[in-house]
């Protein structure tokens, strides 16, 4: 449970909350034929925010890209519930996904809602590459939350297989960052750097978790997957085989 735990905190996603084992994943339909997978490619939505260098003008900046992320994504889920982004006191430092106190901004799921903390870190940047990557990031969990694979993935067992249940996290992990690419498809963004784009959404603090999302080729394979089709899918990572999730 703790290594399960470990995957949800270094994906930045804890979820609105029979067996299968590796390569693929079997017996899991709600995860390898999931209703989102017949999802039409994402509508581009034209978010027009843009973030200024005050306390303010970012809050305003997250608020409207979180409703741009609801209007791109209810088209794609069925029984879509819209969501809402709170920010907390600036000294309100837990993360409710990991119960650890972290300084500088960061985004997470906290049961149906996304709270943000804002630091100077994201608030003074001229780029809002740092937020972007993070509300996104954040995003997916809403994304496979909602269509169940969350629950799912939560739920598979790995037969007391540490290998098998670190490539299950992995295929989770994975799928959460090719899901943030739609999602950046959607909006109309460009990344040239994926690894830096991937990275940058995280606390420093989570940076020990970062072996648990797979190798730099196979994280930037499944965002491109996702951000070339604009479609959730092709973020399936449950019928990829064990090399494509290493």
């Amino acid at each position: 449970m703790i290594i399960r735990l470990s995957a949800a905190v270094a994906a930045g996603l804890v979820l609105v909350s029979g067996a299968a084992h590796a390569d693929p994943v079997k017996g899991a339909p709600e995860l390898t034929h999931n209703e989102l997978y017949k999802a039409a490619k994402l509508p581009k939505v034209s978010c027009g925010a843009a973030k200024g260098t005050t306390a303010a003008s970012t809050r305003k900046y997250i608020t409207k890209l979180v409703g741009c992320l609801n209007k791109a994504w209810k088209p794609a889920i069925a029984d879509f519930r819209p969501v809402k982004v709170e920010f907390k006191e600036k000294d309100d430092l837990r993360a409710c996904s990991s119960g650890m106190d972290l300084r500088e901004s960061f985004s997470e799921i906290c049961g149906t809602v996304i709270k943000v903390r804002l630091a100077d870190d994201w608030i003074k940047a001229r780029k809002d590459d740092k937020v972007l990557s993070s509300i996104t990031r954040t995003w997916s969990g809403v994304v496979l939350g909602q269509t169940g694979i969350g629950q799912a993935w939560w739920a598979l067992q790995s037969d007391g297989s540490e290998k098998a249940m670190k490539e299950q996290n992995r295929r989770y992990a994975l799928q959460s960052e090719c899901v943030q690419a739609v999602s950046v498809r959607s909006l109309g963004r460009t990344v040239k750097d994926w690894p830096a784009f991937l990275q940058v959404s995280r606390p420093k603090a989570y940076d020990r978790f970062n072996k648990n999302d797979g190798r730099t080729a196979n994280r930037v394979y499944w965002a491109r997957q996702g951000y070339k089709s604009g479609k959730p899918g092709a973020c399936n990572t449950w019928k990829a085989s064990s090399a494509k999730v290493a």
